[in-house]
């Protein structure tokens, strides 16, 4: 077994990059820290999480990977994450709870790709 910090980074082909940042920007807080002509590296929310952005026809296509998720620091933020949800204009798939006191919400970003929210 080998150790790492877990994790650290997604690369989303996405249709327009502006618009990818501009939304995880609102929804999850991220921070712009490396561009160039055909994409955009985001950090956070958590403190070694990166995101890639890049340009690409293959926008939204899944390929054998059906969600991706963020942990809430706590169930009662639930409710702020599907304000949140709402106020970036992104399409609400499912709310609802694994089990009592263990929330969760499905959305969509902007290419479609299905984000998990959840609290654990």
């Amino acid at each position: 077994m080998i150790k790492t910090h877990g994790l650290t980074h997604i690369n989303l082909e996405v249709s327009d990059i502006d618009v990818s940042l501009r939304f995880y920007q609102e929804m999850f807080g991220v921070k712009e820290y490396f561009r160039d002509e055909n994409s955009v590296q985001v950090v956070g929310p958590g403190k070694k999480d990166v995101i890639a952005f890049v340009k690409s026809e293959k926008a939204g296509r899944c390929g054998g990977i059906s969600h991706f998720g963020f942990r809430l620091m706590s169930a009662s933020d639930i409710g702020h994450a599907i304000d949140s949800a709402k106020a970036v204009g992104a399409e609400i798939i499912k709310t609802g709870e694994f089990s009592p006191g263990y929330p969760y919400l499905y959305i969509l970003d902007p290419d479609g790709y299905e984000i998990e929210i959840w609290y654990e």
